[in-house]
């Protein structure tokens, strides 16, 4: 499945190979990777390997700025399911640039996965999940119509840390609300 994807501000399009700089651009930037579980990216390389390997993958799309057409964040499918919800569902992940954050892009970005998940798609629920202290990633959550769930102590492999997850989620019937 390849989504394309866009609104007022932002074009939403599957990661290409060349949008390794860009990736690397924010993605190496010590505040934005932690907070959601990942190290920072340490090389071009890394960056590419993450294109490669997750993102394309999962159909992760790449947030691009249309005034600058420039990679700034990424949204999307992260190929995890929660029976729990009602099938099918989804797990929305996203990131964002560190000059970007607090002008709602991703929760715009967001709105347009769920706008196009639910009607496009089928699909009957979408959710996502925080880290204790990931203020910004509940605020989008919340922005776009996602409730809270529940809680649960988890492994962060990439940082080698348990913490505490916080699990929010929509329905179809919640958002046709």
């Amino acid at each position: 499945m390849s989504l394309y994807l866009e609104t007022s501000r932002l074009i939403l399009r599957p990661f290409t190979e060349e949008d390794a700089q860009d990736l690397y651009a924010y993605a190496s930037h010590p505040e934005v990777g932690p907070p959601a579980g990942w190290k920072p990216h340490e090389s071009l390389a890394e960056s590419l390997e993450v294109i490669r390997t997750i993102f394309q993958p999962s159909n992760t799309l790449a947030v691009v700025l249309r005034k600058t057409g420039r990679v700034i964040g990424s949204a999307g499918f992260v190929d995890k399911h929660e029976p729990g919800l009602g099938l099918p569902s989804e797990e929305i992940g996203y990131s964002l640039c560190r000059d970007h954050w607090g002008q709602g892009l991703i929760p715009e970005a967001v709105e347009a996965i769920l706008l196009h998940g639910f009607t496009a798609l089928g699909y009957a629920a979408f959710w996502a999940a925080y880290y204790d202290g990931n203020v910004k990633s509940r605020r989008v959550m919340e922005k776009c119509g996602m409730t809270y769930r529940f809680s649960r102590r988890e492994e962060v492999v990439q940082l080698g840390e348990v913490r505490q997850a916080h699990y929010y989620a929509i329905t179809r019937e919640e958002w046709m609300q």
